[in-house]
């Protein structure tokens, strides 16, 4: 059976509910449904453009998406069956219209107005292609010399292709998008700068560095933040080497398996909630597993053990309790259940935020995270300002930034027409 085949087989399973709830779980709202009805039927390209209406990245999404906790979480099906298999079937789409360049080559008309896009990840992408769409010059200001942001650093070769990421960004730079590359906000340019040659400013600049637990010993030698070791690849050699990773969300899957890879004699991931709890996709959970990453859940780091370098960590057992005012079940530390875990390295992947010497020095109102404050519709405090991602805070995965972004464009553009 050929993909095509099989995909269709795939949307043959959909039922096509009136009320649509995998639309609902979906952040970015794309018509699943209309989409997987179109893909039943063979017209593949006709699914292509319905997608377009609401993502620029369905290759993208379609492999890495957490779908258990998004759109095929919601589908009616799995209450007595197995779900439909909405990223697969989203995926082909996307890939299919890469490969038949059905990617959107318009005669577009250049507006006088200008736009200035910062930082070239999920949610600059999808803001500049959706604004560029509606004729706007755009440019983007990328501190990297690539695009792509987390998906390109942050999300490892075997869960997104390098190359097929570029497949993806050169069809959204087709729009006749223009990118200035190795410029760095506060360093080789100002938000004052933009403010003066363009009429409106998206910041996507993301949030990649790692939160610290605030333990003794976090800061001797061989203590890593995970988003910096995924985004800069300054790994150490683990050849040999015991790893604990502290967290339960993607990136901690990510660096894991990334390190198990690399030769680890033995990766541990620990996380102070249930495995049900945990951010990550079941499937990312269990494809560590299978590659023999040990979960410790409902474990704790309260201490790195070393005297100038790691030798371990002392972790302590939890249980999990509900409290007033949490809508999750809360971990508590188990008295006197402490041990020792020998280890050479200790990974922190336990969230991220905004780097504050480029933040604080933007003016724009923030938050006690230090992350852009902005309104529903991405607006800062500053009149031409939007942001969106994870430096405004948005919920931390692909799609929910690139919802962002792509909803401000449409600000952006009501903003340019008042």
């Amino acid at each position: 059976m050929n993909r095509e085949d099989y995909v269709s087989m795939l949307a043959k399973q959909c039922v096509h509910c009136v009320t649509k709830p995998c639309q609902v779980g979906c952040p970015l709202n794309n018509d699943t449904t209309g989409f997987i009805a179109l893909a039943r039927e063979g017209k593949f390209r006709e699914a292509y453009e319905l997608l377009s209406k609401t993502t620029v990245l369905s290759s993208v999404c379609g492999r890495i998406c957490p779908h258990e906790k998004q759109c095929q979480g919601m589908c009616v099906k799995r209450v007595s069956y197995e779900e439909v298999s909405i990223g697969e079937i989203e995926a082909f789409i996307g890939d299919k219209a890469l490969e038949n360049h059905w990617q959107e080559k318009l005669n577009l008309p250049n507006k006088k107005k200008r736009v200035a896009v910062v930082g070239g990840g999920p949610s600059g992408l999808t803001c500049a292609a959706f604004l560029r769409r509606k004729g706007y010059p755009v440019t983007i200001y990328e501190s990297h010399d690539y695009l792509g942001g987390l998906l390109y650093h942050g999300i490892p070769d075997f869960r997104l292709p390098k190359d097929l990421l570029k497949k993806v960004i050169d069809s959204i730079l087709e729009l006749g998008i223009e990118v200035k590359y190795q410029e760095t906000l506060g360093k080789t340019f100002t938000l004052q700068d933009l403010e003066r040659e363009y009429d409106a400013i998206f910041l996507g600049i993301g949030a990649n560095i790692s939160n610290k637990m605030n333990i003794p010993g976090e800061d001797l030698v061989g203590v890593y933040g995970g988003n910096e070791l995924l985004e800069t690849q300054g790994h150490p050699d683990y050849t040999d080497k015991v790893v604990v990773v502290s967290g339960g969300g993607n990136v901690a899957m990510d660096v894991s398996r990334t390190i198990q890879r690399m030769g680890a004699k033995k990766v541990y991931v620990v996380y102070r909630r249930s495995e049900k709890e945990a951010p990550a996709e079941a499937k990312e959970i269990e494809d560590a597993r299978k590659e023999g990453i040990e979960f410790l859940f409902q474990n704790n780091i309260v201490r790195v053990v070393g005297t100038d370098v790691v030798s371990g960590v002392e972790l302590v057992r939890t249980k999990l309790v509900s409290k007033e005012n949490s809508s999750r079940l809360v971990p508590v530390n188990i008295e006197d259940s402490n041990y020792i875990l020998s280890c050479d390295y200790v990974i922190m992947a336990v969230g991220s935020k905004p780097d504050e010497s480029i933040v604080s020095s933007l003016g724009v109102a923030c938050d006690s995270n230090g992350k852009i404050i902005i309104d529903e519709s991405g607006h800062t405090s500053f009149e031409k300002v939007f942001a969106g991602g994870d430096v405004a805070g948005v919920k931390g995965t692909v799609a929910f930034a690139a919802r962002s972004g792509r909803n401000a464009s449409y600000a952006i553009e009501e903003y340019l027409n008042s």
